[in-house]
């Protein structure tokens, strides 16, 4: 009996405790009321007390206006003689397919009555349920008026196992306790107004001192202390939510691996650096407004375009040259990591203009750009050593008056007006000879160029390069200043043949030169394979990305 009543469910239990104690309780006071006159006047005993749990409830069932007499518990005692009691039958008590008394319903008879098998006819709907339990336990039936909206749950649930009508749990908690815990990496998206310190607590379940411990262990603070949104990284918890490793990365190149120890609770840190892999891609494109913008059209990054220009400028000028309609192609080699591409090089460059005709290529022997023919782009000894334009301050003059002491003193070089911290680039390829600090000169920097010319650098704030390194054209080699004797911050730039100086803005300068011989055969060689990717034409190519130009914008500046 006790089998059946637990595998009913819970709000049946409910439902059945005060009748089955009520009956328990009334039979046991019945029959140990037999035992005992029997043990005292010394009879046989005759008699002993039989019902129904099911009788009771049918008759609460019943319509109070039923004019029929109703049967009580008294009324269905009955005096059996004890040794004609047979073992009482299973009762079976659902509660569910029919469990509710018909309106018309009569008194059932007294046969019906003593039945060992009834079904009970009610059936309890969710408010009787409510009616039943303690009020801690009733819960609001619906949050339909919107009202006290929001609130937390409390995980420390606990069931009872033998109150589950599904059976047995113990094999289920067996397998569960048996499944050994898998740590598998997880990936966070740094959103607005996160912090490392906030984003460990909630998510990687750290304290302040392990904050500060990974803050101190790895080299550069900046990758977990700058997070911009949209930025991911990658960690590990174990079973009880604990951080097993972290990684976090700089650029999708390189990054950390911060784990912690086995046999220490202190974390470590391991340099993390994914592989890339070689990718060429092709840009085709149509100059329509500036040259910057078609180029960037075409979807090369701002990156590439600069490059692309600054090796296009040497031979084309954007401003007289280039016309609405040109077409262009680049021939782009990066590494991909994560779809990302990484430490982009053009390779080739094809430009077809009304007014000009261009095609460079990359040859990897010196990493110069060269036509065809294996003419260089690059002249050998550039005028000016920086980028952009800047306005001379004092020129080459043999007969200057001196601003500091007023004597007529010879000014041997060229004075630029930039500000501290300009970089200075060199002209051409060479050996640096010297890097010296002067109480006049202040610190200053001597070059031996390849084509027999020297060059020297004055009032320094800093030099990039040490004596006996070798440069290359265009290299950064020191920032501009104003140390030594001067009256503001500047450059003053000198220009010797055979060891006398001359107008840096008046010397012929050596011409670019071309390749020849083996250098010029190999490099033949190597193009054939770019000159083919540029004549591919692919008709199903996307149509050329284009810009329009806005009103007021000037069609020949294509800068």
């Amino acid at each position: 009996m006790l089998r059946i009543f637990h595998s009913l469910p819970r709000t049946h239990k409910v439902l059945l405790l005060p009748v089955a104690t009520m009956v328990t309780v009334l039979g046991t006071q019945k029959i140990m009321g037999v035992f005992g006159n029997a043990e005292n006047d010394q009879q046989q005993i005759p008699l002993a007390t039989t019902t129904t749990i099911s009788q009771s409830i049918v008759n609460s069932a019943a319509p109070k206006e039923a004019a029929e007499p109703t049967f009580s518990l008294g009324d269905l005692t009955q005096d059996i003689p004890l040794a004609q009691l047979k073992p009482l039958e299973v009762m079976h008590v659902d509660f569910i397919s029919e469990a509710r008394a018909d309106e018309g319903s009569t008194v059932p008879s007294q046969a019906q009555a003593i039945s060992p098998i009834v079904k009970p006819a009610i059936e309890p709907n969710v408010k009787q349920v409510a009616m039943q339990l303690p009020a801690e336990d009733v819960q609001p039936a619906s949050d339909d008026d919107g009202s006290d909206i929001g609130g937390t749950s409390y995980e420390d649930w606990s069931f009872d196992n033998t109150m589950d009508p599904s059976g047995d749990t113990e094999l289920g908690d067996e397998i569960a306790s048996e499944e050994t815990y898998v740590p598998e990496w997880q990936s966070y998206t740094i959103q607005s107004g996160d912090s490392f310190a906030l984003t460990a607590e909630r998510t990687l379940g750290l304290v302040y001192s392990d904050v500060m411990q990974i803050l101190n262990t790895v080299p550069d603070q900046k990758v977990l202390t700058r997070w911009r949104v949209g930025n991911s990284f990658d960690y590990k918890l174990d079973e009880n939510g604990q951080l097993l490793a972290l990684r976090v990365m700089k650029d999708p190149r390189e990054g950390y691996l911060i784990q912690r120890g086995d046999e220490t609770a202190e974390f470590a840190y391991s340099p993390v650096e994914k592989a890339g892999e070689a990718t060429q891609r092709m840009f085709s494109g149509t100059v329509s407004g500036s040259f910057a913008l078609s180029a960037q059209s075409t979807g090369l990054s701002n990156a590439e375009v600069s490059k692309l220009t600054n090796i296009l400028s040497k031979k084309l000028d954007f401003r007289r040259d280039t016309r609405a309609g040109d077409q262009f192609r680049v021939l782009v080699e990066s590494e991909m990591i994560d779809g990302q591409s990484m430490d982009s090089k053009i390779l080739a460059a094809e430009y077809e203009g009304q007014r000009m005709d261009l095609t460079v290529l990359r040859n990897s022997a010196d990493d110069h750009f060269y036509t065809p023919d294996g003419n260089s782009l690059d002249p050998a000894f550039n005028r000016y050593p920086f980028q952009g334009d800047y306005r001379i301050s004092s020129p080459f003059n043999l007969r200057r008056l001196h601003p500091v002491t007023g004597r007529i003193s010879p000014h041997k070089g060229t004075d630029f007006a930039m500000r501290t911290g300009t970089p200075v680039d060199a002209p051409a390829d060479g050996v640096v000879e010297r890097v010296v600090d002067h109480p006049l000169a202040g610190r200053y920097i001597v070059i031996r160029q390849d084509n027999g010319y020297t060059t020297r650098f004055l009032h320094l704030s800093k030099p990039l390069v040490k004596p006996g390194e070798r440069v290359k054209m265009g290299e950064k080699i020191a920032l501009s200043g104003s140390t030594g004797r001067v009256t503001g911050p500047h450059l003053h730039y000198e220009v010797m043949v055979n060891n006398r100086q001359v107008d840096p803005m008046r010397v012929k300068l050596p011409e670019s030169q071309s390749l020849r011989g083996d250098a010029l055969a190999a490099f033949k060689r190597e193009s054939e394979n770019l000159l083919a990717k540029l004549d591919q034409r692919d008709d199903n190519e996307p149509a050329i990305a284009q810009v329009e130009v806005k009103k007021g914008d000037d069609a020949d500046d294509n800068t």
